[in-house]
């Protein structure tokens, strides 16, 4: 018999109260129960990061995350991922072509927007190492690395 728990989580700036299966994963829930497909599953396996979505701010693995783990925590995804929050990581994407398929793209979105959010200085070895967790089998990451590194120049110019 399977065990369904209340929870309430902030899910792309808007609260939702949902119920969940208690052994159900993030990703699962997003994409069954919110109809949030943005959020890939690639391996299931802690791999690739196509699933990857922001938990209180930082890049999580759906796949790896139960659903009930995220009551009264926020959870934003790519679909949440607005351009005013970061006007110049989507359009370095596409300039810079770090898209080719896409099925990559909404996890390395979100890693992305974590690093920028962080706001620290970065060389390109240093944002290399902080996509790690994401697989790309399409661009060969230069193009990718080249959109981050382009969007943390731009908004070091604009600090200045």
């Amino acid at each position: 018999m399977q065990s369904y728990v209340p929870i309430e989580m902030v899910l792309n700036g808007s609260r939702v109260p949902c119920t969940v299966e208690a052994d159900q994963t993030l990703v699962d829930f997003l994409r069954q129960q919110r109809g949030l497909t943005g959020t890939h599953i690639g391996c299931d396996t802690v791999s690739c990061g196509a699933c990857t979505v922001l938990l209180d701010g930082r890049a999580v693995k759906s796949c790896s995350v139960l659903a009930v783990q995220c009551d009264q925590r926020e959870v934003l995804t790519v679909e949440g991922l607005r351009d005013d929050d970061f006007p110049m990581l989507r359009q370095a994407f596409q300039e810079c072509f770090a898209i080719q398929c896409g099925f990559c793209t909404p996890g390395f979105l979100l890693t992305s927007a974590e690093l920028i959010r962080a706001g620290k200085p970065m060389d390109r070895k240093q944002i290399a190492e902080q996509l790690t967790g994401n697989y790309c089998r399409c661009t060969g990451y230069q193009p990718i690395l080249n959109a981050i590194e382009q969007v943390l120049h731009r908004l070091d110019g604009e600090q200045r």
